[in-house]
């Protein structure tokens, strides 16, 4: 992983799921992150296709990700391939579910 690459994940912890209570990287639905020198390219799902809070959800992670040192270009696809499932909450995640 590069040090853009752990920017980028450490800028996604910063987007909360308003539902769950936790960031979405530790809930699973961040799927893979790719950066290079000026674009990081980040595939993510939600919970469900239906989410409601999936649209603030994307716009809260292009955000933080354009926030990045170097203003990289952020290039975010969506996808439910593979589906969510919770068997995708990290370990953090699920301590957090248990508070």
């Amino acid at each position: 992983m590069s040090a853009l690459d752990r920017q980028a994940e450490d800028a996604l912890k910063h987007v909360l799921d308003p539902e769950a209570g936790i960031n979405i990287v530790d809930l699973g639905l961040v799927y893979a992150i790719e950066a290079e020198q000026k674009r990081v390219a980040v595939t993510m799902t939600f919970t469900t296709e239906a989410c409601p809070v999936g649209p603030a959800l994307l716009a809260e992670a292009e955000h933080v990700l354009a926030a990045l040192p170097g203003a990289p270009a952020v290039d975010i696809a969506v996808t439910f391939d593979p589906p969510w499932t919770p068997a995708r909450i990290t370990p953090d995640g699920r301590r957090a579910l248990q508070n």
